[in-house]
């Protein structure tokens, strides 16, 4: 399963009661975020999820309200004894922005790597999470991403105890592998069941709705989406700043068969947010209004809620 912090919601600058806009996502105990505007820590070390497992961060693109945080994050994570790499990824431009930055955090006791994306890629994330990403529209190279968590097939005991395979050799079955022993041999289609559906989130933020959305956040459990904007009367804005309406990040969700939307990265004249709630649930029904602190949990489909 795959944990879930919202831990701010703002666009371009933070407010006294809403923070910059990031994602804080764990999985087997692991932390990636994903953007790290102004202040990120501070909600952070308020909902108490800790620093030192922290092992990815994703940036959208590199405009500072989210980016700008991470010197003090860095910090923070120093100061929480944090030795294993940290991998940061990001679109084109990250590396020199990134560089620029920790000029002011010279001196960490782990390892940063920055991986530049294009788009298209899949790479590792914490956890046993896969990380996608497709290439979005803004005034810098921006990448909405997807992180999907698969599921291992069942395991069939009884099967495997029918075959006569001994216990020790199960966990290579279990892992996709073949296993052999004296007498006898089996592989992984002989004691696993189907394949099952794993969990995804989507995250999308500072683009305009480009048309390859739907089809790369297909079926995804979660979808946190900026709306911008919830006026509709505001649509104008957001085509010229390249961002989008509650309408259109709800109709990105329900074109995407997605199963929940949280809506984020609200303007900072966006003073009621829950307002214009309605422009997205007509269209989406199962949207809700982004805060810091929201939590949730993407669990496998048969597991107890």
């Amino acid at each position: 399963m795959i944990d879930l912090l919202l831990l701010g919601t703002g666009g371009m600058l933070p407010l006294p009661d809403r923070w910059l806009s990031s994602l804080l996502i764990r999985c087997q105990g692991e932390l990636t975020l994903f953007d790290c505007g102004e202040g990120t820590q501070i909600p952070w070390k308020r909902f108490g999820w800790g620093f030192r497992r922290l092992g990815a961060i994703c940036l959208s693109h590199t405009h500072a309200d989210h980016v700008a945080g991470l010197p003090g994050l860095l910090h923070s994570l120093a100061n929480a004894d944090r030795s294993d790499p940290v991998h940061l990824f990001g679109p084109p431009g990250t590396a020199r922005v990134v560089e620029g930055l920790c000029r002011i955090a010279p001196h960490l006791p782990y390892e940063l790597t920055v991986r530049e994306l294009h788009g298209g890629e899949t790479f590792a994330l914490p956890g046993g999470i896969i990380g996608r990403t497709t290439p979005g529209e803004h005034a810098l190279p921006c990448l909405a991403y997807r992180a999907d968590l698969p599921r291992a097939r069942r395991f069939d005991t009884e099967r495997a105890r029918a075959l006569g395979i001994p216990q020790d050799r199960w966990r290579d079955l279990q892992r996709g592998e073949p296993a052999s022993w004296s007498g006898g041999s089996a592989g992984p289609d002989d004691v696993l069941g189907p394949e099952r559906r794993g969990v995804a989130l989507g995250y999308v933020t500072d683009t305009r709705p480009v048309a390859a959305l739907p089809a790369f956040l297909n079926g995804v459990d979660l979808l946190v989406c900026e709306g911008t904007y919830g006026n509709p009367e505001d649509t104008v804005k957001a085509v010229q700043n390249r961002h989008m309406t509650f309408a259109e990040a709800a109709k990105i969700a329900r074109d995407s068969r997605a199963r929940q939307l949280w809506l984020t990265h609200f303007s900072p004249a966006l003073t009621d947010p829950d307002a214009w709630r309605g422009e997205a649930t007509a269209i989406f029904p199962d949207t809700t209004i982004g805060y810091s602190g929201l939590t949730g949990t993407l669990q496998f489909q048969d597991d107890p809620a």
